[in-house]
């Protein structure tokens, strides 16, 4: 669509398009296939500002909003959700988790190789009886002289493995209330006590590295604390408004991306002497897929902006991430279905998207989840 973007915002995107064609496209098949992280490629994209756009110029970012990151993470997740979502997991959860909550002393120690994409970051808050139940986590941080000890394990933790900076969610009060009882901290890769776990062998994304984190007695000094103890919980719900606009973006794009698929495909493939996409049954899925593309657009910018112009944008994030989820999943199963048997073989891109889309409807949040926080904000105040 068609959207009132400005000069700089096309441009923008316009560069995210470019490098996604001549940096991601060749390398997608052999990273998927042996699940390699993208180093270099992540490098690269740290270069051009990709790793901070969120993020002000004196602190190495790019200076710009959430409706031109949206659109480099929807140019990205065309080509390779992986790519993706590693790149919006490390704007929008580690980094930005730092930056908003941080010291000015911890934003120059950590937001600006971050932001320049010098150093990898990772964001913890899930354990494997805690997920949803975000409030029931487990890990335990203990006051010690100078610092804290950190106990626990994490799961599903992007960048896990190969990140470099992580911020950890852990209870520091066993004994206080329900929301006021974690804080969050810093860790960085080579701390003692601190390493990764299991990688996890995934259904999709599979270049992206999820991992599981584990601190055993892992000394954390008092300056790594971000905010005042007890806030983390309230921290990571703010910043999984902008999560979930990022995962809205990776929806949008996967569901692009498996549409543009399978338009050129219709468009190529021949039975009963003629291509495909002169059957109306194929007609009818392209339609389909396209408006709902058009929809989950529309909400996706609309909660970027919002959360631009300094609003909170909860429900339109929800929103957001749900419809533009949901999306991927139908766009690329019906992505599948138009290819027919070649819809199952890795040889055609329509089974990488099938597979890819179903994160956007559990990461960050399930899509169960957004219908509670948006039928929240409806019954709010009544």
């Amino acid at each position: 669509m068609d959207f009132a973007l400005t000069d700089e915002q096309r441009a923008i995107q316009e560069t995210a398009r470019d490098f996604a064609r001549r940096e991601v496209d060749p390398i997608v098949e052999e990273y998927d296939e042996s699940q390699k992280f993208p180093r270099d490629v992540m490098a690269k994209a740290g270069e051009l500002g990709f790793l901070g756009i969120l993020f002000p110029e004196e602190l190495g970012g790019a200076g710009l909003g959430y409706v031109e990151y949206v659109l480099v993470v929807t140019e990205l997740s065309k080509v390779d959700p992986s790519v993706g979502i590693s790149v919006a997991a490390h704007n929008s959860l580690c980094t930005n988790h730092i930056y908003k909550f941080g010291t000015d002393a911890q934003r120059r120690r950590w937001v600006t190789p971050l932001a320049q994409g010098k150093k990898i970051g990772a964001w913890s808050l899930t354990e494997p009886n805690a997920g949803s139940d975000a409030a029931g986590t487990r890990t335990r941080a203990e006051k010690v002289e100078g610092g804290w000890l950190l106990n626990g394990a994490k799961t599903f933790t992007t960048h896990g493995s190969v990140g470099d900076v992580c911020v950890v969610m852990a209870v520091t009060d066993p004994n206080g209330s329900r929301h006021h009882n974690i804080s969050a901290f810093v860790l960085e890769k080579g701390m003692d006590g601190f390493r990764p776990g299991k990688k996890e062998n995934k259904l999709g994304i599979r270049a992206s590295d999820t991992s599981e984190v584990i601190m055993e007695n892992c000394f954390v000094p008092d300056d790594h604390l971000l905010g005042s103890p007890g806030e983390g919980f309230v921290q990571a719900l703010q910043i999984l408004d902008g999560g979930r606009i990022s995962i809205a973006a990776l929806g949008l794009g996967t569901a692009i991306g498996a549409y543009e698929t399978a338009l050129a495909y219709a468009k190529e493939r021949e039975q009963f002497g003629k291509p495909i996409a002169a059957f109306q049954a194929i007609q009818f899925a392209l339609a389909e897929m396209a408006t709902r593309i058009a929809a989950a657009e529309i909400l996706t910018l609309a909660a970027a902006e919002a959360t631009d112009r300094g609003l909170r944008a909860s429900r339109l994030a929800s929103e957001a991430k749900l419809y533009a989820g949901e999306a991927a999943v139908f766009c690329s199963e019906r992505g599948v279905q138009i290819h027919g048997g070649y819809g199952l073989i890795k040889d055609y891109r329509a089974e990488k998207y099938f597979r890819d889309a179903k994160i956007c409807t559990i990461g960050e949040g399930t899509s169960e989840i957004q219908r509670l926080v948006i039928a929240r904000q409806l019954f709010k105040g009544q």
